[in-house]
């Protein structure tokens, strides 16, 4: 079965969700536009996959491009982007040519920053590889690279024309990457679609196995979240509400976490952690009682995901924290909850309390 969802934005586009759907992405390409090529940027595992989207191209005489880059974040960099520019030039790569971005979340980050800048904006197509890229990275248009101060602050706002998710492809998926990416499904969960919660507590057995219609289901609704929660608010100004910034739930010190261990830990892991300390700091803050701080526990132990981190490093994931971009001047701001799905900033926490949390989750 394949399922359409339309993220309604100013300039609306379709996820499809379903077996095969790769297939699709001859009609994404738009023939009538003028395109005369196609960049396809891809990770190493992801090299036969780019093959079989290249050859139906190929066949409609376009000139397809195989851009490989490093894996996971290691892509997300200056020089990276800097190469897949090079390669556009030498292409002779116009505004009416087409990238694809075919990996995970870091891959399709890096391949939306590069049709974001090339001529000030090309159209691209998401084709997200692992649960982490379907349900959060190729949806919504944040695109970005990393650099040495922190994660994605050196990025744009650019949406894709449409992203196909292949359930197909999950099935070779590592288990690790499989709970990484129920991660922010979970977060999902909290803040906005409980039944998302129900769905992971009912059925346990059955999320270790990426081809269960359980994680399809689970896939659909995060995605569905995503989508509304972007069209309310594309650029994250928050004019009517937390709006968008309620999608970094977990992520200021999930992404602190991320920076220390040099990306060597999987994000929807370290987002894991940030959950379960913000909920610390929720709690601690009076937002939240016991049993929601007590279910966050449960939730992610029962997805096999970190819920404590490493003692003694409180300074330095601060000063990483103080360059999030919720950061306003020198004033720490987080997403927490005042209650199930009732996403709300905590802006200025006592030192105290922060330090507190952090106290919990690293005893």
């Amino acid at each position: 079965m394949t399922t359409r969802l339309t993220v309604p934005t100013d300039r609306p586009y379709d996820v499809v969700i379903g077996n095969g759907v790769h297939e699709q992405l001859r009609g994404l390409i738009g023939f009538g536009l003028g395109v005369l090529r196609v960049a396809i940027i891809h990770s190493p595992t992801m090299a036969k996959q780019a093959e079989i989207l290249r050859e139906p191209l190929v066949s409609d005489a376009l000139e397809v491009h195989l851009i490989e880059v490093p894996d996971g974040e290691s892509a997300k960099n200056a020089d990276v982007l800097a190469f897949c520019w090079k390669v556009l030039g030498e292409a002779g790569f116009t505004r009416s040519d087409v990238i694809v971005g075919l990996g995970g979340g870091a891959t399709t980050d890096l391949a939306g920053f590069v049709a974001a800048s090339w001529l000030r904006g090309v159209r691209f197509v998401n084709v997200p590889t692992t649960v982490l890229g379907m349900v959060d990275a190729a949806v919504g248009g944040k695109t970005g690279i990393n650099t040495g101060e922190g994660k994605n602050l050196v990025g744009a706002f650019h949406e894709p024309v449409g992203v196909l998710c292949d359930l197909d492809v999950l099935r070779s998926l590592p288990a690790a990457e499989l709970r990484s990416g129920l991660a922010e499904v979970a977060k999902c969960g909290f803040i906005a679609d409980p039944t998302i919660l129900d769905l992971i507590e009912a059925a346990p057995e059955s999320l270790a196995d990426a081809s269960s219609p359980i994680v399809a289901e689970l896939i659909a609704k995060g995605i569905t979240v995503k989508a509304r929660t972007v069209a309310g608010d594309l650029r994250e100004t928050g004019d009517d509400g937390i709006g968008r910034e309620a999608l970094n739930y977990g992520h200021t010190f999930g992404h602190a976490v991320e920076r220390f261990e040099h990306y060597r830990i999987r994000h929807g892991e370290a987002v894991s952690i940030g959950m379960v300390f913000v909920a610390e700091v929720a709690h601690r803050a009076g937002r939240i009682d016991q049993d929601l701080l007590d279910r966050h526990r449960s939730i992610l132990g029962t997805l096999g995901l970190p819920m404590t981190y490493r003692p003694g490093i409180w300074e330095a994931l601060s000063s990483t924290m103080r360059l999030d971009k919720k950061t306003r001047g020198d004033q720490l701001r987080f997403v927490v909850l005042d209650g199930l799905a009732r996403p709300a900033i905590l802006a200025g926490p006592d030192e105290q309390l922060i330090l507190d949390a952090y106290r919990a989750i690293s005893s």
